[in-house]
C-alpha cells in the first residue's frame, strides 16, 4: 500500500461575530496548531528538510534544491542576495501550512504547522537564538556521518535554557554514515538527552530501505519501504509490510533492525511523553530530506507529540493564557526584504488571544497605540496578507519601525512580557563613516541596525559615539552591516576588528576596576548592559580568579 502526506485545506476562519465564545474558538484553534524552529549545524541539510516538509503539505510541488553545484538554485526559504550567492541561510523566515495524517477521520481539522525558518549558517546564530524564543518545540536535525556538531551543541543550549522539548532527525540516512547505536550514543554522551527512537532505520546509512515502527518493548509494528524518486525533488512513494513480509522481504538488514529496537527497549529507550515534554528524553527519526524519506514521519510525530501554544510568563510573574485577550512577542525584525519599498518588517508570534488585521493594539514598551493595517505571513519573498492569527502563528507587520525585539503588543488589559535576552558576541569591531558628512546618516544606520539585533552596538567614553563598537557571534554579521549600510542609508564605513573574543555582564561598581586591566575594556551596550570584553579566556580565568569581588558574569550561549 503506498502512503502519502494529504492535501488539508486552510488554516482556522475567524471567530463570528458573538464575542462570548471568542474563548472557545481560540482554545480550539490552539488545540491544534503547532509552532517549532529546526536547529542543525551548517551543511546538515536544514533548508532541504523545511522543503521536505513543505512538500509533504503540499505548500509546494517540487523541491527547490537541484543537486550539483552548477545546477543549484537557491531553496524557496532564501531570499536575500548573499543568501543566493554563497548558498547559505542568512535571515529568518516563518512558513505556514496545515497538515493531516493520513488515516485521520475526513471530519477531523488539519493541525496548523508554524515552521519558523532560521539562518543556516553559524555566524547568525543570534538571530536563531532569538526564533527559539519564540516557538514552542525544535527538530535537532543531526548528520548521520558527521554527529552532533559544534553548532547544534550550541542550539541545544539555548532549547534548554528556554526549555523547549526536541524531536532529533538524524539526516542524510541515504548516504554513508555511522552506525545508529554509535550516533544514539553519541547523544546521550554529549548532551545527557536520552535518544527514544520512534522508528530504526532499515538498512546501513548509505543503503537506506526504510523504516522499522517501533512498537512497545521495541517490537516491530510494522516495515514502511520507500522507493526514490528522479532527484528526489517529489514525495517517495511509501508501501507498508506486516513484520513477517518485511523479514521475508530484507531478510538480515531487518533482523538487525529489530534487535537494535529490542536492545534498546532494554534499555530504557522508549518513547514516554512526560519525559519528553520535560526535556529529558528525545523522539528519534531516522531520515533523508533529500530523497524526502521519513519526512512525513517527522510531521506525524510534531503533531501527535509537539506540544501547543501554552501559558507565557509575564514581567509580573502572573502567566498570560492562550484564551486572554490578544498579546504578542516581537521576536525578530528585518529590513530590506522588498528592495522596491524599503520596508521594516517586525514579526511577532501571538501568545493570546484571536489577532485580526486592522486591530488597534497597544505597544507595552511605548504605551502608543499600534494599528495593524498591513499584516503578512512571509516565506523567502512570497507574502500572504493575514486576516486572522491564533496564539502560535507568526505574523509579520509591515512598516512597524517603532517596534524591536522583545517588545510587547496586547489588547485589553496591560500586559508586558520579559524582554529577549542578549546572547554571548564573539567577535567585535569598530565600525565608523568613511565620510565625516555622512555622520548623521550613520548614525541613523546604526540605531537601526542594533534596534534590529543584526548587531549589538557597544559604546564608551573613551572611542566616541562617532566610533561604535559591533558586537557579533559570527563575523559574518559585519558583511551583512556594511552592505546594508551602503544600499540602505548610502553610508561607505570602515570596519576594524578589535582583538577581543570574549564577553562578560559587569556593573557599574566593578566597571572601572576592570576598564584598568590589561586586554580588558568596558563597553555600555544599547540596552543599558555593561560589557566587559576579554582578549582571550586565559586573560578573563586570571582576572576572574585574582579579583573575586567583581562582577564577570556569562551571557546566554556562551561557549567558554
Amino acid at each position: 500500500m503506498t502512503e502519502t502526506a494529504e492535501d488539508t485545506g486552510t488554516t482556522g476562519q475567524p471567530a463570528g461575530p458573538d464575542r462570548s465564545g471568542a474563548h472557545t474558538d481560540v482554545r480550539s484553534e490552539v488545540a491544534r496548531r503547532r509552532t517549532f524552529a529546526v536547529i542543525a549545524h551548517p551543511d546538515a541539510g536544514k533548508s532541504t528538510l523545511t522543503e521536505a516538509l513543505a512538500l509533504h503539505a503540499r505548500v509546494i510541488t517540487e523541491a527547490g534544491a537541484v543537486h550539483g553545484k552548477s545546477g543549484r538554485r537557491a531553496t524557496v526559504s532564501d531570499w536575500m542576495e548573499m543568501e543566493k550567492a554563497r548558498g547559505i541561510s542568512v535571515s529568518s523566515t516563518a512558513l505556514q501550512f496545515t497538515y493531516k495524517p493520513a488515516g485521520s477521520p475526513d471530519d477531523d481539522e488539519p493541525y496548523v504547522i508554524n515552521l519558523v525558518d532560521t539562518p543556516g549558517h553559524a555566524d547568525f546564530s543570534e538571530d536563531t537564538y532569538r526564533v527559539l524564543t519564540a516557538v514552542d518545540a525544535a527538530v535537532m536535525l543531526i548528520d548521520a556521518a558527521k554527529g552532533l556538531e559544534p553548532q547544534t551543541l550550541k542550539l541545544f543550549r539555548v532549547c534548554k535554557h528556554n526549555g523547549l522539548p526536541i524531536i532529533t532527525v538524524i539526516n542524510k540516512w541515504d548516504r554513508p554514515g555511522q552506525a545508529p547505536l554509535e550516533l544514539l550514543d553519541e547523544i546521550t554522551e554529549q548532551i545527557g538527552l536520552v535518544p527514544t527512537p520512534l522508528f530504526m532505520p532499515v538498512g546501513i546509512a548509505g543503503d537506506y530501505r526504510g523504516l522499522l515502527r517501533r512498537g512497545p518493548e521495541g517490537a516491530p509494528e510494522e516495515y514502511i519501504h520507500f522507493t526514490r524518486t528522479a532527484g528526489g525533488s517529489t514525495i517517495a512513494p511509501e508501501e507498508h509490510y506486516d513484520p513477517a513480509a518485511a523479514a521475508e522481504r530484507e531478510g538480515e538488514v531487518w533482523e538487525t533492525a529489530v534487535e537494535e529496537s529490542e536492545l534498546l527497549s532494554a534499555m530504557g529507550q522508549d518513547h514516554d511523553q512526560e519525559l519528553y515534554l520535560a526535556g529529558e528524553t528525545s523522539p528519534v527519526i531516522f531520515a533523508s530530506a533529500m530523497l524526502n524519506f521519513g519526512v512525513h514521519q517527522i510531521l506525524d510525530a510534531l503533531v501527535e507529540l509537539a506540544p501547543p501554544p501554552h501559558a507565557w510568563d509575564t514581567v509580573t510573574g502572573a502567566p498570560r493564557e492562550t484564551s486572554d485577550p490578544f498579546s504578542a512577542v516581537v521576536f525578530k525584525v528585518q529590513a530590506g526584504m522588498d528592495a522596491a519599498h524599503r520596508d521594516r518588517l517586525a514579526f511577532m508570534r501571538v501568545v493570546s488571544g484571536e489577532f485580526e488585521r486592522g486591530m488597534v493594539v497597544t505597544h507595552a514598551q511605548s504605551a502608543k497605540p499600534f494599528t495593524t493595517k498591513y499584516a503578512l505571513t512571509v516565506f523567502g519573498r512570497d507574502r500572504t496578507t493575514v486576516e486572522t492569527a491564533y496564539p502560535g502563528d507568526v505574523v509579520g507587520l509591515v512598516n512597524a519601525t517603532a517596534l524591536a525585539p522583545g517588545d510587547t503588543l496586547y489588547t485589553g488589559r496591560k500586559v508586558q512580557f520579559p524582554p529577549i535576552p542578549q546572547f554571548a558576541p564573539e567577535h567585535f569591531a569598530v565600525v565608523r563613516a568613511q565620510s565625516l558628512g555622512k555622520y548623521k546618516q550613520f548614525r541613523k544606520a546604526i540605531d537601526q541596525l542594533a534596534a534590529e539585533g543584526v548587531v549589538q552596538i557597544l559604546r564608551n567614553d573613551t572611542r566616541g559615539d562617532a566610533n561604535p563598537v559591533m558586537a557579533a557571534v559570527g563575523p559574518m554579521q559585519f558583511e551583512v552591516v556594511t552592505a546594508r549600510m551602503k544600499t540602505e542609508f548610502n553610508v561607505e564605513v570602515v570596519v576594524d576588528n578589535l582583538p577581543y573574543s570574549i564577553a562578560r555582564r559587569t556593573d557599574a561598581a566593578s566597571a572601572d576596576e576592570l576598564g584598568r586591566q590589561r586586554g580588558v575594556e568596558v563597553f555600555q551596550r544599547t540596552d543599558g548592559e555593561l560589557l566587559a570584553l576579554f582578549g582571550d579566556k586565559w586573560r578573563l580565568q586570571y582576572i576572574s580568579k585574582e579579583m573575586e569581588h567583581l562582577t564577570i558574569e556569562p551571557l546566554v550561549a556562551d561557549t567558554n
